[in-house]
């Protein structure tokens, strides 16, 4: 996964990054929703120059908005997914961003719960990929902040000893380890 980090007049941000293939994924649920759409088009217009009737197709109508807004959703969804974390470096702010066309669910933390960066590697048992996630952590009783992952253990500690220059925190590897209980 590719992770940027840009400057600006208020600060740092830390940006992940999907590769456009990645975005193919919602085409299939789009197409899906844009098809149940159409239809609900052609009711109404029917409907609107008097060449249907409400009374019979509003069930037909509300059932097809049903499936172009549950099928059609997911593939917006995928299509917008940006995940973002911003730094302010006056008031040692962080504000972790997820964002989904319009909707945004933002979550504001102190960057003086923060401790180290953490990489550690998340594998299956059942696959041989292993993903090295890099991480914010405090100390016992703070929930980390996951700000990427890498298929490759160099790349990861590359982008925290970046990210820890930038935010004035050490780096620390904990690939091969045990999780703690916590």
């Amino acid at each position: 996964m590719s992770v940027a980090i840009t400057h600006d007049e208020q600060g740092l941000r830390v940006e992940w990054l999907k590769e456009w293939y990645f975005r193919l994924a919602s085409l299939p649920f789009l197409a899906g929703g844009l098809y149940f759409a159409y239809y609900v088009g052609l009711i109404l217009k029917a409907d609107l120059t008097g060449a249907g009737y409400w009374s019979e197709d509003w069930v037909g109508l509300l059932f097809l908005t049903g499936f172009a807004l549950v099928i059609g959703l997911p593939g917006l969804i995928l299509a917008t997914l940006r995940y973002f974390i911003e730094v302010d470096p006056i008031t040692r702010r962080l504000v972790v961003t997820k964002q989904f066309g319009p909707l945004r669910f933002r979550s504001l933390r102190q960057l003086t719960e923060f401790k180290f960066i953490s990489i550690t590697d998340d594998s299956d048992p059942d696959c041989s990929l292993v993903m090295y996630d890099v991480n914010l952590c405090g100390g016992r009783g703070v929930t980390p902040i996951q700000v990427s992952s890498f298929t490759k253990r160099d790349e990861a500690n590359a982008f925290a000893r970046t990210l820890g220059a930038e935010l004035k925190l050490p780096a620390k590897d904990y690939v091969g380890t045990e999780p703690d209980a916590d």
